[in-house]
């Protein structure tokens, strides 16, 4: 036995009995007993057990977020190492699978690029047990400080590239891991100051993109696409916006950028199936990457040019989200590829949406083939998913069909 876990176990030996019931009341995630705990404990709350595993690292190992967030609230260290194999809370949170956890640790300060005894980084002991979203989360996280830093002015100039008041916005926009088009213009929906301040926004994005292909040993040419693919969007949509914006204050009620754009890349092909507006549309994309030197942008093209392609948007996914090792049966939104959406077309039961907004974006590609798949037997396997009347869309879902 190691003279570290010998020390270990010494001092668990000598711990009071609040820091070894703590272990306990994180093992049945038992939150209330958990906050009696550390109320009565006042002091540091890096405590270990026998094997050098921190309360944190307990917390987010079984992926409670709630009392993760209690522990970095109290001064938990986020980077503690003294874990025999060198295991850090976020290597914890990265096999739980969470990745609100993992996003809290990281929002604390946890270094990605920490690696335990077998040289392995969180991102990459997540892909082992393939946990895929967590390992999209972790490889996707910037500091807020990357982006705040563009609230101040640099050098001669007079007043910064971001106002201040976009520095949350534009960080979360940034964070998010489903890369789908028509899912970042919901997005942006849900966001409609970035779309107020497009080109402030989209300038950060490609400056920031430019950063990254400048760091020297840190080059990051994957974040650098991602910046560049979302100032992209941004710049489209907003161009949209502007180009069939209604004058009239009437028009512009009834007027939905997100439907015009979504409508635009959802269009089926000539086949019935294909979307080949959103493949050369994610191509034009591609193609107007400006660093065309780099690794990163050789690979994408050869993905693109090769015989029998696979689509764009799975391509740029694999390149900014990572591959998957192996194919699982996840269901995805028929609308904005958001993974395991809550709800399906009541009538046919065969396509999912995350909501009633994803279906209505989606009715007009839909409508043909739900007759017939409605006549068809469906057997679902899971009897928790929610289902969506079509009915209840009502006269609005009727206009989008007359469109």
């Amino acid at each position: 036995m190691s003279s570290k876990k010998v020390n270990m176990q010494a001092k668990s030996e000598e711990s009071p009995a609040s820091e070894k019931t703590i272990f306990e009341a994180i093992a049945t995630n038992d939150l209330d007993e958990f906050k009696n705990i550390l109320g009565q404990h006042k002091d540091s709350v890096d405590f270990f057990d026998e094997n050098g595993m921190s309360v944190l690292q307990h917390a987010a190992y079984k992926g409670n977020k709630d009392m993760v967030q209690l522990l970095l609230d109290r001064g938990a260290d986020v980077n503690s190492g003294k874990h025999e194999y060198n295991y850090t809370a976020l290597h914890f949170g990265a096999l739980a699978g969470s990745s609100e956890v993992c996003k809290l640790l990281l929002d604390a300060g946890a270094k990605p690029t920490a690696t335990n005894s077998v040289g392995r980084t969180a991102s990459q002991m997540a892909a082992f047990v393939g946990n895929h979203h967590t390992v999209a989360t972790i490889n996707n996280f910037i500091p807020r400080s990357e982006i705040a830093f563009y609230t101040i002015p640099q050098g001669q100039q007079t007043e910064p590239y971001l106002p201040f008041f976009l520095v949350d916005p534009l960080h979360k926009f940034v964070l998010g891991v489903n890369i789908h088009p028509v899912r970042l213009a919901l997005n942006l929906q849900n966001s409609p100051i970035l779309l107020d301040n497009a080109d402030k926004a989209s300038k950060v994005l490609e400056l920031l993109s430019k950063k990254e292909m400048t760091r020297g040993t840190e080059t990051n040419e994957v974040m650098s696409f991602k910046y560049h693919y979302l100032s992209y969007i941004i710049r489209e949509i907003h161009n949209i916006r502007d180009k069939q914006r209604p004058s009239g204050k009437k028009e512009e009620k009834k007027y939905d950028v997100v439907e015009v754009f979504s409508k635009k890349l959802l269009k089926p092909g000539k086949d019935g199936v294909s979307l080949d507006l959103m493949d050369s549309f994610l191509k034009d994309c591609v193609r107007e990457f400006p660093y065309r030197e780099c690794t990163t942008f050789h690979q994408m093209v050869a993905s693109l040019t090769s015989k029998d392609p696979p689509s764009a948007l799975s391509i740029i996914n694999c390149t900014i989200n990572g591959q998957r090792g192996f194919v699982d049966a996840i269901p995805y939104c028929s609308t904005c590829g958001e993974e395991k959406p809550a709800k399906k077309c009541s009538k046919c039961r065969s396509v999912q949406y995350c909501d009633r907004e994803c279906q209505r974006l989606h009715w007009f590609v839909h409508k043909k083939a739900c007759n017939r798949e409605a006549s068809a037997p469906v057997t679902t396997s899971n009897s928790s998913t929610r289902i969506i009347d079509t009915n209840e869309l009502s006269s609005e879902l009727q206009n989008l069909i007359a469109g």
